[in-house]
């Protein structure tokens, strides 16, 4: 492998640009993933602008660099219009699910990491590896670029449900240059780029994994990804077809999705063939759409699960449930979608197998949390970056758990369905659940990456202003839907606000009561960003003066990837590696430290050589 290495002299553009190292993939894919969760949480401030003061202009310091040509087609008077909200929202929801967490997680941690902690040159596809990012950043650029098009980008939900998205744009003559039509050729590569993706993965981790280095033997991360991958590699085709039927719908006037004798109060009775049916695109992409949440949450769920051992010094409690608690997660992942669709109308049966399936799906979940919290019983804990993080995964995650188990009720859903309750619930999986085991992620494994610490002053200003603000923002959300606010008023509510307290109108009476939360959110959200100045300060500056690590192991870790030089070079390890034992050995009798890596030679245990004195 090192003969390998000093022969392998690239020129910058192979090396950094159109590179099939994984390491350069998984960075390309990590900087490309937190430059669109930076465009999404703008689109988000300049949403809650309109939610927390919808009769008052968009303020200069959020739309200065927007152009006044823009601003004329898209803001009515300086503020924000219902449509302009919709694009906004159908965009944040879009970009931050399929362009910022999971390639973040899967793209940046899982190509970087996965083959390092198998003891693996390089993927098992290069090149494959390669063409995959490429086809995440074309779509990615094709569905942005959508918001300088006439139309505008997509405005129907990320969702994309039919009829509604078919009807979005049909006023533009050309219908491939409608923010509409571009969502669905950019997702289309976005799937492409994943299912390319997958294969990798499943390959690399089945093949090319080290010598001594049996099932069991594995971190626990790269059992994730090899879940992720066969997540992502039967779940995302159905959606696939369903984009390509659907923009055959738009551009050739077929009738995959709709239906026959709809009435549009523009354009009149539809002239399509008919017979389609809009449930049909909704079972499709909700067959993705809740397979996709596992895709989002096991990577920072590995994450968490390689830092607790590192910084307790003691094993990983129960890693063969956590093991057997994904497989049976990623399982139970394909038969639970149903639980999105309880207000279509299914019958009862349907309904209770869903509900009964969506309840199950809460077992393995408990398990892999519960085996992550005891794991810090009885350890010497020591709080650093990546740990803080961590640790504050654990009791975010357990809050968007726990509020997740009312929708699995048809009952209780259809009360709470496309409400603020959804919305609360799925952001404290998403925001300070996943984000928070992806950040803890990147400060534990930016040493290796970069041979440099990140700053432990500026973690600080990062980390406790989002965990508090992060609560601020979406805690509230949990109180409004239940008092029934609606997840897509664009003006928060003011419309139904009644003050009147001898006014017949309850439901008014109740907006008005909890209206005033929008602004406790929507600064909270404006705060949060400003927050995050501080972790891009660090990653940018630590690069280049940060503290250099002591060693190529400077957490004392005991997975592969610490046996490599830091940064790792071409080809990763300098001499073949030899795995003796499991990923977790911490604090074992028969060695000295309070680390047994998994690539050290067995040593005898210290009665044997004392008897041998």
């Amino acid at each position: 492998m090192s003969d390998h290495a000093d022969h392998h002299n690239p020129g910058f553009i192979q090396k950094y640009i159109f590179s099939t190292d994984h390491k350069t993939i998984g960075i390309q894919y990590g900087l490309t993933a937190m430059l669109f969760l930076l465009f999404g949480f703008y689109l988000m401030i300049m949403m809650r602008w309109s939610i927390a003061y919808p009769n008052e202009p968009v303020p200069e310091w959020m739309s200065f660099f927007l152009n006044d040509t823009w601003k004329a087609q898209w803001l009515q008077n300086g503020k924000m219009p219902g449509e302009t909200y919709n694009m906004f929202g159908a965009m944040h929801g879009t970009i931050m699910v399929f362009l910022g967490v999971v390639p973040l997680g899967f793209g940046a941690f899982g190509n970087y990491v996965t083959p390092l902690q198998i003891g693996a040159p390089d993927m098992a596809f290069p090149k494959l590896n390669m063409a995959s990012y490429w086809l995440y950043l074309v779509g990615g650029i094709i569905m942005c670029a959508s918001f300088f098009l006439p139309s505008g980008a997509a405005k129907s939900g990320w969702t994309n449900y039919p009829p509604l998205s078919f009807f979005a744009d049909t006023q533009h003559p050309n219908q491939w240059m409608t923010g509409q039509t571009q969502w669905l050729v950019g997702m289309v590569f976005l799937i492409t780029s994943s299912l390319l993706g997958s294969v990798n993965f499943i390959t690399t981790i089945i093949n090319l994994r080290a010598k001594g280095l049996t099932w069991f033997r594995m971190p626990f991360l790269v059992w994730a990804m090899l879940v992720t991958g066969f997540i992502l590699l039967l779940s995302f085709p159905p959606l696939e077809v369903a984009g390509i039927m659907q923009l055959v719908d738009r551009v050739w006037d077929s009738s995959f999705f709709q239906p026959s004798g709809l009435y549009h109060r523009e354009i009149g009775l539809v002239n399509a063939a008919g017979g389609g049916s809009p449930l049909l695109f909704q079972h499709l992409f909700w067959f993705l759409g809740h397979p996709e949440v596992y895709v989002l949450l096991l990577p920072a769920i590995a994450c968490v699960a390689e830092i607790i051992p590192v910084n307790t010094r003691r094993p990983l409690w129960g890693y063969k449930s956590m093991v057997y608690g994904v497989l049976v997660l990623g399982f139970l992942s394909f038969i639970v979608w149903a639980h999105h669709m309880y207000m279509t109308g299914m019958g009862p049966a349907i309904s209770t197998f869903f509900q009964t399936t969506t309840n199950l799906i809460s077992i393995p979940s408990v398990i892999l949390l519960t085996c992550l919290i005891i794991s810090l019983w009885g350890g010497s804990i020591r709080f650093t970056p990546p740990m803080m993080w961590a640790c504050a995964f654990l009791p975010m995650f357990g809050i968007g758990g726990l509020t997740g188990l009312p929708l699995a009720f048809s009952m209780l859903d259809l009360h709470l369905h496309d409400t603020y309750y959804v919305i609360g619930h799925f952001h404290y999986v998403v925001a300070p659940g996943i984000l928070f085991g992806l950040f803890a992620g990147i400060y534990h494994w930016y040493p290796k990456i970069s041979g440099r610490y990140m700053s432990k002053v500026l973690t600080h200003l990062h980390f406790w202003p989002s965990l508090i603000l992060i609560n601020f923002l979406f805690f509230p959300m949990l109180i409004q839907g239940m008092a029934g606010f609606h997840r897509r008023w664009y003006n928060g509510g003011d419309a139904y606000v009644v003050t009147d307290p001898e006014s017949a109108n309850v439901f008014g009476k109740v907006v008005a009561e909890h209206i005033d939360l929008n602004i406790l959110m929507s600064t909270s959200a404006w705060l949060l960003a400003v927050a995050q100045l501080p972790f891009i300060i660090n990653v940018l500056s630590a690069w280049i003066w940060g503290k250099k690590v002591e060693n190529d192991n400077p957490w004392n870790a005991t997975t592969l990837e610490w046996a490599t030089p830091t940064p790792p070079g071409h080809g990763n390890f300098t001499k073949e590696p030899i795995v003796y034992r499991g990923p977790y050995e911490y604090s074992r009798p028969e060695v000295d430290e309070d680390y047994y890596p998994q690539w050290q030679a067995p040593v005898k245990p210290k009665a044997e050589t004392n008897k041998d004195a």
